[in-house]
């Protein structure tokens, strides 16, 4: 679709300023507190309603899946609008500014029991798909907006896979600060009071998601206002800002082949990760017989490092056999923790660690490649689409934890697991229940990775297709700007 160049900005007034350490560290903050409540909902939101709040595991399983219907328009229009704001602070800001405060206290309600032990699994179901859904709500109109500031702050192919790993390093340190507190409260507050655990990490975790969106808008605001200064624009003006129906909106974001690609990518990857993270309690506890909070740190901490190893070796090895490189590695561990044997926990820890790299490379390739495609459909369409194209990556963020706590809740549920009372302590499981949990420790996973590394092989934009692209952006912009002078 062909635009006149009254639409695109004008030339450059001064070179834009450099990415400091600062602004990458406040940048990434932005995702230290979506991090943290992903990351707790997916290893313990499913333990924590069965064991707190004493719900049926196929229920309790059930849970998130009932918000995807809301969620599956809510993420959309949300980018949409994020697209089409317009104020004086830009598009993305005032999202993040204005919602910040009903996420972190929505998160928190999530692990209150506001209910009488006995109450009928209907009753809990009701409530914790209202708070739940609420919450998903507010994720999205934090971190929808925050998250398409990569495409808009970083310019090079590899700026936007350095941007990526800053802000995934704070996801995953946000994930691992909040099984450290985890650590610690429950080393404090004694197994018979495990539902207070839960409601001190949902007020901490609260409280420190707020803080970090804080800290990411004041940090990054200034430099996003200079970037656009010397580039000849406003904060509003990254790219077309005409109406487009919302309907056309969507053909041409899935009439984009390569991100469909992406979509498949992420999806894969995603439940891969949501499937090991809801079931690891299970099975560090009923299995393996030692902390869940631990072995969870085990996978998550050394993959904070590891996000900027990713971000080297992408410079050097391109990001599609950066992907293989992780699966090579995360297969063969994720396939050994079905084997092992309740006396091989440190073989457990050990077998955490080495996965921990493939875990950073699933979370950053797919995240790194999505900008690259959005610099392609401004190729074919002439428009910024940062919201759209992210808002379905949130959505499948969404869904992949929904559907990695349904599929494990099931599976406990037909395989006899038996049923944990509020306060009661927790009862050894029959050899079925074991085996489901070991198959979606290790099998289930280590499948749905080789599906996503199948697809990174079709994947069609590697590093020189995208310098074409941004060379063929950078001609069409220059001309459009010797037309209006």
């Amino acid at each position: 679709m062909a635009h006149s160049a009254d639409h695109w900005p004008s030339a450059p007034k001064a070179m834009p300023p450099k990415l400091s350490l600062p602004v990458k560290l406040a940048y990434g903050a932005g995702d230290f507190g979506a991090g943290l409540t992903s990351q707790f909902l997916a290893f313990f939101l499913l333990s924590f309603l069965i064991y707190v709040a004493g719900m049926d595991p196929l229920v309790a399983g059930s849970v998130l899946a009932f918000g995807k219907v809301w969620d599956a328009v809510n993420d959309p229009l949300v980018g949409l609008w994020s697209d089409r704001t317009t104020t004086q602070w830009g598009r993305r800001y005032p999202w993040m500014f204005l919602t910040a405060v009903p996420f972190g206290l929505s998160y928190y309600l999530i692990w209150t029991t506001p209910f009488a032990a006995d109450a009928s699994d209907t009753t809990k179901l009701i409530y914790y798909i209202i708070v739940t859904t609420v919450f998903q709500i507010f994720f999205t109109t934090t971190n929808l907006p925050y998250t398409s500031l990569t495409a808009e702050m970083g310019r090079t192919y590899d700026e936007v896979t350095e941007l990526t790993s800053f802000r995934l390093a704070f996801s995953v340190a946000g994930g691992v600060a909040i099984l450290m507190a985890a650590g610690i409260v429950g080393a404090i507050i004694p197994e018979e009071a495990r539902g207070l655990r839960y409601t001190v990490l949902g007020i901490l975790g609260g409280a420190v998601s707020i803080l970090s969106i804080y800290w990411c808008i004041f940090g990054t605001y200034g430099f996003m206002k200079q970037k656009a200064a010397a580039e000849g624009r406003s904060l509003n003006d990254i790219g077309e800002t005409d109406d487009e129906p919302f309907l056309k909106q969507l053909q041409a974001v899935f009439g984009n082949r390569p991100f469909l690609f992406v979509v498949g990518i992420y999806m894969f990857s995603w439940l891969a990760l949501q499937i090991t993270a809801a079931v690891l309690p299970f099975y560090a506890v009923s299995w393996m017989g030692t902390s869940d909070s631990l072995v969870a740190l085990l996978v998550q901490g050394p993959a904070i490092a590891l996000m900027f190893v990713c971000a080297s070796l992408s410079k050097r090895l391109g990001k599609k056999k950066l992907y293989y490189l992780g699966s090579a590695i995360w297969v063969p561990a994720q396939a050994a923790l079905y084997f092992l044997r309740p006396d091989q926990v440190n073989i457990l820890f050990g077998l955490c660690i080495i996965a921990s790299f493939g875990v950073a490379v699933a979370y950053v390739v797919p995240w790194s490649i999505l900008p690259d495609v959005i610099d392609l459909d401004e190729l074919n369409t002439g428009r910024r689409r940062e919201g759209t194209f992210y808002s379905f990556m949130t959505l499948l963020q969404k869904l992949g934890l929904a559907l990695g706590l349904f599929l494990v809740g099931a599976a406990l549920k037909a395989s006899g697991f038996i049923r944990v009372l509020p306060g009661e302590p927790l009862p050894p499981q029959p050899e079925s229940a074991l085996h489901a949990i070991r198959l979606f420790m290790g099998p289930v996973p280590l499948l749905l990775v080789i599906c996503a590394a199948i697809l990174v092989y079709f994947y069609p934009l590697t590093r020189e297709v995208h310098t074409e692209i941004m060379l063929r952006l950078s001609e069409r912009k220059h001309s459009a700007s010797n037309e209006r002078i």
